[in-house]
């Protein structure tokens, strides 16, 4: 197959997209996307239309897109060295292309003109928007700088990409460079069963103990360390696994420390080219929260608000562990406090998380959410056969053989809307976390037809253990769902400006589909279509239903102020960078999120070292990580129609289709939340769901 990166088939040939096809794959995208956008130079002012400017454009790097999307999808799910140095390669002439269209005078100087021509008048609405989005994309960009600002610009753009690669870089090979084999048995005192016996199958999976004498494999990716943290009674085997957590990023030829500081200083000078202040006031002024101040403003006013709650729960864990262990009251150890916080839940609760994995095995939690957002947004939703590593007629290729595929139909004219990609469980070439991606943006086409859309959800979730399917703790369930909440975003886009579809919102308002999905795990009623024990099929005892409610608000502060902090930490080092240029990292952060963290006996290293949220891309979620709290406004409020009009009411769930899931950005987002709930949002329903009102 000749050029497979770049084929447009939409069942993508993974197991031809192999390392040596990256260069010259990626070399002919650019050279295609670099003849389309010369025709857009050339062009005569007095002979533009939209077709030959703004269409032409959002067309001209279509195969770059394709194809520099998939290498980087596998860059995330199948990291090799081969790969990685193809990609490394030809990551600053991808970096330039994208760089120089925005600096580009001639093009600018095309869509200026149409832009400015009577033909805008007779244009649909749609592309209106999505010209006057597109030239303030240009501008905010720097298309009215001068020649010598547009290339400092283009040069600082091709060095973050290069730098926040080797960031992402850094926080796999660090994560990946350690793991802890534990000899005794009795050192796992405490830990659940499932996590023991996760720990034996790896530990032999990798060449450590036999079946008469078992040892145990635990690593820094969350399924192996989290249940250690939370639950192991050995003090030593916790504090062990804190500290190795704390060197991602930051230990010898892994440090990312350095690369932090230049990625901001990067920003600062882009943001101040550009004419602004801060970072975030360059990000933020086509978002909801429009500058840096204001979302800071955000992020003070809800720590003000919880403050003394957090200061509450702290106060009460440290009073709990004290009055236990016969000492006296003080701050805990960093490795102490999910422990101790765990054991108080159960206490007070005789709630214990684990008594829900038998509930929540990973493809009928999967099954159970389809027949929920079936219901709801007037879809249907087929598992497809896949194979893996070759072609095998009937079946879809997948990237791995833990990939399952999907197809979604809308329900009532059985068209094919999109398909997507799900990948679930942890391993060493895959990066951390959870996300959400698109592979190709569909829609509505001239010809009346409509093009169906691909995208992929990816996790890091618990693998199968032995003969027992993968079972999810409820955390992990709630990550599937606001997965998918992105994926439907995206699958159920309608706009015939692809730029303009699904998810390509502002970053404040993107998280509003993914977060409102999360309440569907806590709704008696939604619940039962999906969390039936695996080996009896019987549905959540409304004992344990009603713990586990009761349970969900405890120290619910500390989680909100968790998610502040990062917040508050992202917003700081860009909005305040010359505060803090030049000074030690870790007591950057110590004073940044003095009144946001509990009092600690020893003080953790900065998370910013692996924040890949913040320092993995150019932009990524820098200056935007307050999103997800605002986006919870978002979602909270607009979740009491739900409540209101019944949480599996059809009418409330297609009109949310229709006003949000589907508009993506082809209007205001604050005119699609106005339309879905009649109203501007509220910050009430977020402070009385989390139990802070």
């Amino acid at each position: 197959m000749q050029y497979p990166f770049l084929t447009d088939a939409y069942h993508i040939p993974w197991s031809f997209l192999t390392p040596d096809h990256i260069e010259s794959d990626i070399t002919k995208a650019l050279e295609l996307a670099e003849q389309r956008l010369d025709a857009i130079r050339k062009l005569d002012v007095s002979a533009v239309t939209y077709e030959n400017t703004f269409g032409a454009l959002e067309n001209a790097a279509q195969e770059l897109e394709r194809g520099w999307g998939r290498l980087s999808h596998l860059d995330s799910v199948n990291d090799n060295p081969e790969q990685r140095a193809g990609m490394n390669a030809m990551l600053p002439k991808v970096s330039a292309f994208y760089s120089q269209i925005s600096l580009d005078a001639d093009i600018w100087k095309a869509l200026k003109a149409f832009s400015e021509s009577p033909s805008m008048t007779e244009l649909s609405s749609v592309k209106k928007r999505f010209v006057e989005e597109t030239c303030a994309d240009f501008i905010q960009a720097g298309a009215d700088l001068p020649d010598e600002k547009k290339k400092e610009v283009a040069d600082i753009d091709a060095e973050l990409s290069q730098k926040t690669k080797k960031f992402s870089e850094n926080v796999l090979d660090s994560t990946n460079a350690w793991e802890l084999i534990i000899h005794d048995e009795s050192r796992l005192s405490g830990l659940p069963e499932m996590a023991k016996e996760s720990a034996r199958l790896d530990a032999l999976q990798h060449g450590h103990g036999s079946e008469d004498a078992p040892k145990y494999r635990f690593t820094l990716q969350y399924p192996s360390m989290g249940p250690v943290l939370q639950y192991a009674d050995d003090d030593a085997l916790r504090k062990e696994i804190w500290a190795a957590n704390g060197t991602i990023g930051r230990d010898g030829e892994y440090d990312n420390t350095e690369l932090i500081w230049e990625i901001l200083e990067l920003r600062q000078r882009k943001a101040e080219i550009l004419g602004h202040a801060s970072f975030p006031d360059l990000i933020l002024q086509r978002r909801m929260a429009k500058s840096g101040n204001a979302a800071l403003e955000f992020t003070e006013d809800l720590h003000q608000r919880i403050k003394g709650q957090f200061l509450k729960d702290t106060q009460e864990l440290q009073e709990y562990k004290a009055e236990k262990t016969g000492s006296d009251s003080g701050p805990l150890e960093p490795w102490e406090t999910g422990y101790w916080a765990e054991k108080r839940r159960k206490e007070q609760y005789d709630f214990d998380d684990e008594a829900l994995r038998p509930y929540f095995p990973v493809d009928q939690v999967m099954d159970g959410m389809f027949s929920i957002t079936s219901k709801l947004f007037g879809i249907r939703i087929e598992q497809c056969a896949v194979v893996h590593g070759r072609e095998e007629e009937g079946k879809v290729q997948v990237w791995h053989e833990d990939c399952k595929f999907y197809d979604v139909f809308d329900a009532e004219s059985n068209e094919l809307l999109g398909s997507f990609y799900a990948d679930w469980h942890p391993r060493s070439t895959k990066r951390g976390g959870a996300w959400m991606n698109s592979l190709k943006t569909g829609g509505p086409l001239d010809n009346g037809k409509r093009e169906p859309h691909l995208g992929l959800m990816i996790g890091n979730m618990t693998k199968p253990v032995g003969n027992k399917p993968a079972l999810l703790d409820h955390r992990e369930v709630e990550t599937i769902f606001h997965e998918f909440g992105h994926l439907l975003h995206h699958l159920l886009g309608d706009v015939e400006v692809r730029s303009l579809s699904g998810t390509n919102v502002p970053w404040d308002f993107v998280e509003l589909p993914s977060q409102i999905m999360e309440n569907f795990c806590w709704d008696r009623e939604s619940l039962d279509m999906f969390a039936k024990h695996y080996e009896t099929g019987e549905t959540i005892p409304e004992e344990l239903f009603q713990k586990m409610v009761a349970a969900k608000n405890y120290m619910s502060a500390s989680g909100f102020m968790r998610q502040l902090s990062l917040g508050k930490l992202d917003l700081e080092l860009h909005q305040n960078f010359k505060n803090y240029k030049g000074r030690d990292l870790d007591e950057v952060d110590a004073a940044i999120l003095k009144d946001y963290k509990a009092p600690l006996a020893t003080e953790s290293p900065t998370i910013a070292r692996r924040f890949s949220h913040l320092f993995s891309g150019p932009v990524a979620y820098a200056s935007g990580y307050y999103s997800y709290k605002w986006a919870e406004v978002l979602d909270a409020d607009a979740f009491t129609r739900f409540q209101e009009e019944g949480i599996l009411n059809t009418e409330t769930g297609m009109s949310f289709r229709r006003e949000v899931l589907s508009r993506g950005n082809s209007r205001p987002v604050d005119e699609s939340y106005r339309a879905f709930m009649s109203r501007d949002p509220e910050l009430t329903p977020l402070l009385e769901r989390a139990g802070l009102a």
